[in-house]
């Protein structure tokens, strides 16, 4: 947060604003305002997003360099923010931790798909959801998501995919099933086909015949997880709520453990 007090002043003078006009941006209180800029408080990290948002800057940039000095950190539309693959311009993820700081693993179910659209980006939103973690699995960011429809058969309606997250877009790999959340479609769970270097698309595909492959255009994508666990709906009346998911999870976890111990 060093530098976060004279950006703050710079940019918002940059643009014209009072700080009347950057509060009312902000959602807080002129005085709030003011206290960040004369360092009597820091912003929360809800701020500081929509700071990013609002001057497109990337936080790590707002919160660490001297944004008077530094001509090589350009400023960013909107439809470069929007287009950027490689994550380095502005793709905040908002996380939840435990008491001693490791990333917990949160769960989608298919009822909050639409609120998830919406709310992806919301700390707060984030915070609400069913969380578990599941230590066996390697170091990275991951979220489980329920999913509906039976284009991918044979996973199954109901079946809960854990992904994990990919900054850069450029790496998916071709053929690779991927959790990918866009604009228009919402959450879909597919078979994704790498052109984002040729036309800028990713080409989703379905392993149920009876669903038509589509071109997704990379502007349209807001995340992408990669599918690393299926949690598969194995009869009709599996009961898969939060807590029925929580103990396949231990019991997996004991499992894998077990093997390990052999």
């Amino acid at each position: 947060m060093e530098f976060i007090k004279t950006n703050l002043k710079f940019l918002r003078k940059l643009k014209g604003w009072t700080q009347n006009d950057l509060a009312e941006a902000l959602g807080v209180t002129r005085a709030v305002v003011g206290s960040y800029e004369e360092g009597r408080a820091r912003p929360t990290y809800e701020v500081l997003l929509e700071l990013s948002k609002q001057f497109k800057y990337k936080i790590d940039d707002l919160i660490t360099r001297d944004l008077r000095q530094t001509e090589k950190v350009p400023l960013f539309s909107e439809e470069q923010l929007q287009s950027d693959v490689e994550g380095k311009h502005l793709r905040v993820l908002a996380i939840t931790v435990d008491r001693k700081d490791n990333e917990n693993i949160e769960m989608v179910p298919a009822k909050a798909a639409a609120g998830y659209l919406n709310g992806y980006a919301d700390p707060e939103f984030i915070q609400e959801l069913n969380k578990f973690r599941l230590p066996f699995l390697p170091s990275g960011t991951y979220r489980a998501f329920e999913i509906k429809g039976d284009s991918m058969l044979p996973v199954q309606p109901g079946s809960v995919i854990v992904g994990e997250y990919l900054d850069n877009w450029k790496n998916i790999k071709d053929g690779q099933t991927y959790i990918v959340l866009s604009k228009h479609d919402g959450i879909v769970y597919k078979r994704v086909f790498n052109q984002v270097e040729e036309n800028g698309t990713l080409i989703m595909r379905s392993d149920n015949p009876s669903y038509p492959a589509y071109a997704l255009k990379i502007d349209e994508v807001l995340e992408i997880w990669r599918a690393v666990l299926n949690i598969s709906h194995l009869n009709k009346g599996t009961d898969l709520s939060f807590q029925n998911i929580l103990q396949m999870m231990q019991d997996l976890k004991k499992d894998v453990e077990d093997l390990k111990a052999n």
